[in-house]
C-alpha cells in the first residue's frame, strides 16, 4: 500500500467521480482505474458503489477513509514538525543539564538566546549526571550542560563558565571566622559529600587526587541543596560552588588557598551525530558567546554581577 494510492482515494472519495477526480490529481482516468483497484485488491474489499463514472464511498470505504483522512493528517504534521525542527529560526533546541544549572545559569541562557531568536523554541530535561549522560547517548537531547568531567569526556566541550569551589561551614562552625582555609586544615572534619550520580563529585575527587589529600565522608547526599542543608546544619563541612540556588543563611564560604578549585561548567554534544540546525546555531551562539571562557580567571566569589544577563 502506497502513500499515493491513499491519496488517490481520498480525493475519488472527496468528489465522488472519476473523471473529476483524475484531472484534479494530473493522472490518466485509467490510471487511478487500476490504482483504486490494487487498492481495493489489497484491503480485500471494495470502497466504492459505482454508478458509470460516479462513485461513492460504501460502507467499507466510508470506515476506511475515516481511518486514512487521521493518518494523512497525522503524516502533513510529521511533515510540518520536522521542517520547524529544520529550521534554525523556528526549529527545538532539545537540551539537558544537571539540576543545580536550572536555578540561574539555564534560564539566563534561554532568555538570552530567545531574545535574539524569539521563535525558537527550547525543549528541556534536567537531572543527574547520569541522567543527561544517558539522555545525550540515546539520542533524546542534542545538547547538554554538564561539569567538564562528565563521563562522556570524548566528545566536543566548549566551557561556559568556571565557577570558584569554597570551603563551605555552618556559622556556627569552629573555623567560621576564618578569611581562607588550606584543604589540609579540615582533617578530622565530618565531611558532607556527595554520591557517584552528581556532576560535582568527580571534578572535587579530580581536585582531591591532585593535592593528595583524601576526606572520608560522613554523609553523601544526592543533590549540592541537600549537602547546603546538612553542613548549615552543622553536621559537618564540604567543598561547594557559590551559586545561588546554594545561598542558604547560616553558611559561611570560606575561600581555599589549594590552587586549581574551581567547578568548570560547559556545553557537550555528540560527535557525529545529526543535530537540529538550531541545535547548531546555538553551539555557534556558546562559542561566540564564551570565547575564552576555557581561560578566564576564577573570582573569589560570585556576586549578583556576575550572574547578569549579560555576563551569564
Amino acid at each position: 500500500m502506497e502513500l499515493t494510492q491513499l491519496e488517490y482515494f481520498m480525493t475519488v472519495a472527496r468528489l465522488e467521480h472519476m473523471t473529476m477526480a483524475s484531472k484534479a490529481l494530473g493522472i490518466t482516468q485509467p490510471a487511478l482505474s487500476h490504482a483504486i483497484a490494487k487498492l481495493e485488491n489489497e484491503i480485500g474489499a471494495p470502497l466504492f458503489e459505482r454508478n458509470g463514472r460516479n462513485v461513492k464511498l460504501n460502507r467499507n470505504g466510508s470506515i476506511f477513509s475515516k481511518w486514512i483522512a487521521q493518518a494523512l493528517q497525522n503524516i502533513e504534521n510529521g511533515v510540518k514538525e520536522i521542517e520547524e525542527w529544520s529550521n534554525p529560526e523556528t526549529g527545538v533546541i532539545a537540551l539537558s543539564y544537571l539540576n543545580i544549572l536550572g536555578v540561574d545559569l539555564i534560564p539566563r541562557l534561554v532568555q538570552d538566546y530567545q531574545s535574539t531568536y524569539p521563535k525558537v523554541r527550547f525543549e528541556l530535561t534536567q537531572g543527574n549526571l547520569g541522567d543527561i549522560d544517558e539522555h545525550l547517548e540515546q539520542g533524546h537531547s542534542d545538547l547538554m550542560i554538564t561539569s567538564r568531567e562528565s563521563t562522556l569526556g570524548d566528545h566536543p566541550w566548549r566551557t561556559i563558565r568556571k565557577v570558584p569551589l569554597f570551603i563551605v561551614v555552618s556559622s556556627r562552625h569552629r573555623l567560621a571566622d576564618r578569611s581562607a582555609l588550606s584543604l589540609e586544615e579540615l582533617s578530622g572534619e565530618a565531611f558532607i559529600g556527595l554520591k557517584n550520580n552528581c556532576g560535582l563529585k568527580a571534578t572535587i575527587l579530580s581536585r582531591f587526587r591532585h593535592t593528595g589529600f583524601v576526606l572520608d565522608s560522613a554523609y553523601e547526599a544526592e543533590d549540592l541543596i541537600t549537602v547546603a542543608g546538612f553542613v548549615k546544619s552543622n553536621l559537618g563541612v564540604s567543598v561547594l560552588p557559590q551559586t545561588m540556588g546554594l545561598m542558604l543563611d547560616e553558611l559561611v564560604w570560606i575561600p581555599i588557598t589549594n590552587e586549581g578549585w574551581h567547578w568548570e561548567i560547559g556545553l557537550r554534544w555528540r560527535e557525529g551525530r545529526h543535530i537540529s540546525p538550531a541545535a547548531k546555531r546555538f553551539i555557534a551562539y556558546i562559542e561566540r558567546r564564551f570565547r575564552g571562557a576555557a581561560q578566564q580567571k576564577i573570582p573569589t566569589a560570585v556576586s549578583d554581577q556576575d550572574l547578569s544577563p549579560s555576563e551569564l
